[in-house]
């Protein structure tokens, strides 16, 4: 199956073909909708105008989950079209929330426990025995002067027969990494944090986008 969403994460329409059917689980040749993995929601997705009530991944496959009676068959020619504005904050928040991770992994040296990246907000969970918000003005500073310096956000594979990617910026720093990434540091744009207690020595912070 051909991730078109990898190749170019900005295409919203897809005209493709039914690989096989099984029930409602629909296989396509190529998709561009993203499936939840590595903390990122899935796309809402549409397929020829039906909307995708699920998906799984399955090794290298995607399996989108259609209501029964959907008619399709192998073979068929569908259109697959996500809905762009989510697609869009998910890319733009999944970056933030890399770049503030890495911010704090590298400087502080916290355990991640936890991550989820949703539309309207981000968050990432860590062992830490204080208030995490005592560290929100240095990461700030420091995630901001990336934002404004525009860098280019490369992405790739690291391991192509394993379907392992990364994204890089150049200078800074290369992470493993799935998701959907936009082109550059600026389009991720500013954020704001909030700090949540979860309790036994663990912290949230909760990532949103300034606009």
């Amino acid at each position: 199956m051909r991730k078109i969403f990898w190749e170019d994460p900005y295409q919203q329409r897809l005209i493709t073909k039914v690989a096989s059917v099984y029930g409602s689980q629909i296989l396509l040749e190529e998709t561009i909708g993203f499936s939840f993995s590595g903390g990122q929601e899935s796309d809402k997705i549409s397929i020829n105008g039906l909307p995708v009530i699920n998906s799984h991944i399955d090794g290298k496959l995607i399996y989108y989950e259609l209501e029964d009676g959907h008619e399709l068959s192998q073979g068929d020619s569908v259109v697959m079209e996500i809905d762009w504005p989510r697609r869009y904050k998910l890319m733009r928040l999944h970056f933030a929330a890399e770049l503030i991770l890495e911010l704090v992994t590298r400087k502080w040296r916290l355990e991640k426990i936890g991550a989820r990246i949703a539309e309207e907000k981000a968050r990432i969970d860590f062992i830490f025995n204080k208030n995490i918000s005592s560290i929100f003005e240095d990461i700030l500073y420091e995630y901001n002067e990336i934002i404004k310096m525009n860098k280019p956000i490369m992405t790739g594979f690291s391991d192509i027969d394993n379907q392992r990617r990364f994204w890089k910026i150049d200078g800074f720093a290369e992470v493993p990494c799935g998701g959907t990434h936009v082109k550059s540091t600026s389009e991720v744009g500013f954020v704001l944090l909030k700090r949540k207690n979860i309790g036994g020595s663990k912290e949230r912070i909760e990532i949103s986008l300034v606009n």
